[in-house]
Formats: C-alpha cells, sequence, structure tokens
C-alpha cells in the first residue's frame, strides 16, 4: 500500500461514512469506493461492511487500520526529523500537560513561542500527571509537564514551585477551620495531591472536615470558593489574579515550612534534539526569567 492508501484507510475509519471520508479526502465517493475496492482486492478480503447507517470494520480491517496509523506515524516521525536539519523550526511541537499548568501557565508561554516560531504546529492534550506519564512513555507526545515529583530517568527541567493555600472569603486563619459550617471544597486530581492535603488535614485537625464537596475540575473548585460557598485548598498558581476580600493562608509542614508543588518538563533524549522542542525550551527558559516572582 502507498501512503495515500494508508491515509484513505485511517480517514474511513476514523469517519466511518463514505460521503464524509470523501470529503475529507477531496475526491469523489464513486472514486473513494473505487479505490478501497483494490485495497480490498490487495488484500484479498473485506475491510468495511457498508450499509444504510454507515460503515463498520471487519476484523481484517481492524488489523490493516492499525497498520495504517502506525506507517502515518513513522511518515510524520521522519518528516520531523528531517526538518529538524534545516534551519527554520517546523514540524508539530506535542505537548502533553497537566491540566492546572495547561489552564494557567502554559498559555502565556504557548503564545510567546506561536509568535517567535509562526511555521511551528502544536498539539496539545491536558490530564493528570499520571495520563502525562503515561502519554510519554507510550511516545504520543515530545515533552510532558507535571505536577509533583518527577520520578523520570530521562531529561526533566524543573519549571517553578508555589504554595498550596487555604482560600475562604470568611476563614482567616487556620484555626477558624473547626469552629465553621462552611463546607470544604475539594476537586479530583491524582492520588499524589490528594495525599498530600489529606496529610496536612491529619496533622492539623486529627479529623474529619464536617462537611465535603467534591467537584471534578479545579477550576469549579476555585469559582465557587471565589463566589463564597466554602474554603479549599488551592495552589498559587491559580490565585494569580486574586480577588479582593479573599483570605489565604499558607498551608505549612510539621517543621513550619511551606508546603507546596514543584512543576517539571520531561521528555526522552531524541525528543529534545527535535529543533522545535528546542525551541520550546529556549522559550520556556526566557518566560521563567522575566516572571521569576508571578507565582508565590
Amino acid at each position: 500500500m502507498a501512503f495515500s492508501e494508508y491515509q484513505l484507510m485511517s480517514v474511513l475509519a476514523q469517519e466511518m461514512n463514505m460521503r464524509k471520508a470523501a470529503e475529507r479526502l477531496f475526491v469523489s465517493q464513486p472514486a473513494l469506493s473505487q479505490r478501497l475496492q483494490n485495497i480490498e482486492k490487495e488484500w484479498g478480503t473485506k475491510l468495511f461492511i457498508r450499509s444504510q447507517k454507515g460503515l463498520s470494520l471487519t476484523p481484517a480491517g481492524e488489523l490493516v487500520v492499525k497498520l495504517s496509523q502506525e506507517m502515518l506515524q513513522k511518515e510524520e516521525k521522519v518528516k520531523e526529523e528531517i526538518q529538524a536539519m534545516q534551519s527554520k523550526v517546523h514540524g508539530t511541537l506535542k505537548i502533553a500537560c497537566a491540566s492546572i499548568v495547561g489552564q494557567n501557565w502554559l498559555p502565556q508561554v504557548l503564545k510567546k513561542f506561536v509568535d517567535t516560531y509562526p511555521h511551528a504546529k502544536i498539539s496539545l492534550i491536558t490530564g493528570w500527571s499520571s495520563e502525562i506519564l503515561e502519554a510519554l512513555y507510550e511516545d504520543e507526545v515530545h515533552i510532558g509537564i507535571i505536577r509533583g515529583t518527577a520520578d523520570w530517568k530521562g531529561p526533566k527541567y524543573h519549571l517553578f514551585t508555589d504554595r498550596l493555600y487555604l482560600v475562604d472569603r470568611e476563614i482567616q486563619n487556620v484555626e477558624e477551620v473547626l469552629k465553621t459550617d462552611r463546607p470544604f471544597i475539594q476537586f479530583k486530581s491524582d492520588s499524589n495531591y490528594y495525599q498530600e492535603i489529606q496529610d496536612w488535614w491529619h496533622r492539623q485537625f486529627q479529623s474529619v472536615p464536617k462537611r465535603t464537596i467534591v467537584v471534578d475540575q479545579i477550576e469549579t473548585c476555585k469559582q465557587m470558593t471565589f463566589n463564597g460557598i466554602g474554603y479549599a485548598i488551592l495552589p498559587a498558581i491559580t490565585l494569580n489574579s486574586v480577588e479582593e476580600n479573599l483570605y489565604k493562608i499558607p498551608l505549612m509542614d510539621e517543621k513550619k515550612g511551606s508546603i507546596h508543588r514543584d512543576t517539571w518538563l520531561l521528555g526522552y533524549d531524541s525528543a529534545f534534539q527535535l529543533k522545535q522542542v528546542k525551541a520550546f525550551v529556549e522559550i520556556v527558559e526566557e518566560f521563567l526569567e522575566e516572571n521569576s516572582t508571578s507565582i508565590l
């Protein structure tokens, strides 16, 4: 199969519809149908079952689609390596980033990157730090940005440290937490962060919160806190544009030191050889130097 045929199989598997696939491939439906028949003839078996509802893959089709996607990924990787040899920064920069960093820090860095290197493209996925590491292990991205402890054997760069705060519109010191009936608003996070909060809470109070509200996103938690629904523990990265009449109480460990979260940039040696990755790291270093005191 030629690379155009691998692309054809990949698009058909994504759309599962001849008309939509033909539109994406800029060919007519009859021409696409003929090309698919030729591919099926080449493999000696049906790859798609056609019906009024669209297409469905046969077991053989699943294998050929998997091969097609692997070949397209290999082709893209070779193109990136060739582009890395050229003087201009081209290619796609593939980043997996912890959601909280993607919402509050990364957009400013990416703005600087795209302004400096307009020929480069960006592919960004966000999630929990555990999901970022998985994307790196599976070679789905060039670099990952995670929160917490960086258990990584490849190259890693420390980006910044930010403190954790107990945030509320009414509570002004930690002792008031035991007296209030206001709910503790928590957001779902990776186990490392959750355990850190739990450890601090039990050291501080030796009890559980009277009332708890659990939300799925840190931004929801932040907005509920800002609107006076309850109190929360939030990292400084989310509080740069903090509103008035909002109290921030820093969390302290047993040695009276501040409890904080570290943010790291990780990747494999091979990825850091790519011109677009090198350029991004340079932009990050410039940004951190210019904004070294923006996260407290």
